[in-house]
């Protein structure tokens, strides 16, 4: 079993500091060209036996959409296992409208947990439990397999996969140009070509 595990190129919310949650934006140009970096990178990683897998929302079936091209691999299918975390009301905001909207909802938490403090947004507990379930069944999988994901869904899932307690795995890095293996060694991150260097090449 092999899983290679991708968080979606930068959005326009991305950029300009806003929450998504199940909200979506376009992806941004420099967005476009990670999804490319890391579809050339997962191309040198895995074999044509590999799957695309894709949480349903927008900006991770754009990333899918161009991995799939750079790597030369059928469409993605979608699994909502796979989406990122419901903010409920707070989706889509920035911590200057949470905190107008909600004030003090977000006392005694920290800039790793806070997405568990909307009045109607998702848990920790019920992220997990739909992440694990997922994991689950990738892991069972006999070919590789690529997810595309988010960044808090993203930190669940590695978590998981490593045994982390529920405060380490939500202050792992969440990069946009790197992939992630998920086998039975553990989890190991391997970052894409700096863009820099991708310049100087051609």
């Amino acid at each position: 079993m092999t899983v290679y595990l991708v968080r979606h190129g930068q959005t326009e919310f991305n950029a300009a500091g806003r929450y998504q949650g199940r909200l979506d934006s376009p992806l941004t140009a420099l967005g476009r060209s990670q999804a490319a970096r890391v579809g050339s990178l997962l191309a040198t990683l895995t074999g044509p036996g590999a799957r695309l897998v894709s949480s349903p929302l927008g900006r991770a079936m754009a990333t899918a959409a161009i991995i799939a091209e750079r790597a030369g691999l059928p469409a993605a299918f979608t699994d909502g296992r796979l989406a990122e975390i419901s903010l409920g009301s707070w989706d889509g905001m920035t911590d200057e409208d949470i905190e107008f909207a909600s004030p003090g909802a977000r006392k005694g938490t920290d800039r790793w947990n806070w997405h568990f403090s909307s009045p109607d947004g998702e848990r920790y507990e019920q992220v997990a439990a739909r992440a694990g379930a997922w994991l689950s069944e990738a892991v069972a999988a006999n070919a590789p397999l690529i997810a595309v994901s988010h960044g808090v869904t993203g930190r669940v899932i590695r978590g998981l996969h490593a045994g982390l307690p529920r405060e380490e795995a939500l202050k792992l890095d969440v990069p946009q140009d790197a992939v992630f293996r998920l086998d039975a060694r553990g989890v190991e991150r391997i970052d894409c070509v700096p863009l820099e260097t991708a310049a100087a090449g051609r």
